[in-house]
């Protein structure tokens, strides 16, 4: 088997409830192909993500998704030299889905196949950007299950200065979506229900913004906006749009704040930021303007979600160490900083 010459790599991302297949030609540097698949529609009734419901919905998607990649690509799977899935952290059964997925085809076409780490993905999908970041830089994660502030020293060398001690961003914003009674993913719909709001009409905490450390805590935030809710006696869309941006915004002034004191703390020069709530504009815009002296980089909007495309590219560091076995190979729990251990 020779893993050397490898050019194009199909990547698979089943950590949750997005499908996500893509396929990145190393030769290139390009991914070449790309499919998602979400299911936020399936679980919205649910006001969260179902496990099984999700495995199945993985299991019923992800090879037609497959082939309709390979399909775009112009080529047939036969060209794909390797194959990468996402290991964790996440679901597992979702994880599992991926990764037998993907061992079953690097076995039948005798590739090289390999996992990946879902966080790490996210943080690397930013170099495939032109400009594009260089190591050392900071890198915050913002996402639905992960709020991680990270010294990102070079590949597979990662420190966590950071970390929620309870809800992540993105949980946050579902959680505040149910109690405004929004629906399901709560992020989305809380950034366009405060675009009419008023952000000064509660005066809502930056919580551990007082603290010498680079730790979140998002519930007592969560909380706040509860009990707010519960004080208006008759709830109108304008109330509901003040509350949505007030929280809005004092998740964003925390996330800058305790953004800009780990740059202060770390000397470093690079913003990289990543996940889901990446995609939220005022955050971004936020995060941009609070710290106008540093080089940031947001990955496009369509690659802060779970994609396959960080997946794929992800894999084009690692794949030359890759081991044939059959072990599926998941961990649901992998902390970033353990990444070098495998």
């Amino acid at each position: 088997m020779t893993i050397f010459k490898l050019m194009k790599i199909l990547g698979i991302e089943t950590s949750c409830d997005e499908t996500g297949v893509a396929i990145f030609d190393m030769d290139t540097n390009i991914i070449i192909s790309e499919q998602l698949y979400s299911q936020a529609s399936k679980h919205a009734e649910y006001g969260g993500v179902v496990p099984e419901l999700a495995s199945r919905d993985h299991l019923k998607k992800l090879i037609p998704l497959i082939d309709l990649a390979i399909e775009k690509s112009g080529q047939d799977l036969k060209a794909i030299d390797a194959i990468a899935y996402t290991a964790g952290p996440g679901l597992r059964g979702p994880l599992l889905i991926g990764a037998s997925t993907a061992k079953a085809i690097s076995m039948s076409l005798k590739i090289p196949c390999i996992g990946i780490h879902h966080m790490e993905a996210h943080l690397l999908i930013n170099l495939l950007e032109n400009p594009a970041p260089s190591f050392p830089f900071l890198t915050l994660l913002i996402s639905g299950g992960h709020c991680l502030l990270i010294n990102a020293k070079a590949l597979g060398d990662y420190e966590i200065l950071g970390q929620t001690l309870d809800d992540a961003v993105g949980e946050a914003f579902d959680k505040v979506a149910k109690i405004l009674n929004l629906g399901y993913p709560g992020g989305p719909l809380i950034e366009s229900l405060a675009k009419e709001g008023n952000p000064e009409s509660f005066n809502f905490p930056r919580p551990m913004t007082n603290k010498k450390n680079f730790d979140f805590s998002f519930s007592g935030l969560k909380t706040a906006v509860y009990y707010e809710f519960k004080k208006i006696k008759q709830i109108d869309d304008s109330k509901k749009a003040d509350l949505a941006a007030s929280f809005q915004a004092a998740v964003a002034d925390t996330l800058l704040i305790k953004t800009k004191e780990a740059m202060e703390a770390t000397n470093l020069e690079e913003l990289v930021i990543g996940g889901g709530v990446a995609s939220n504009k005022h955050i971004r815009s936020k995060l941009i303007e609070g710290l106008e002296d540093k080089k940031i980089f947001f990955p496009p909007i369509n690659r802060c979600t779970d994609n396959g495309a960080m997946i794929a590219y992800a894999s084009s560091f690692y794949i030359k160490n890759a081991k044939e076995n059959l072990d599926l190979d998941i961990k649901p729990r992998w902390p970033l900083s353990e990444i070098a251990n495998g």
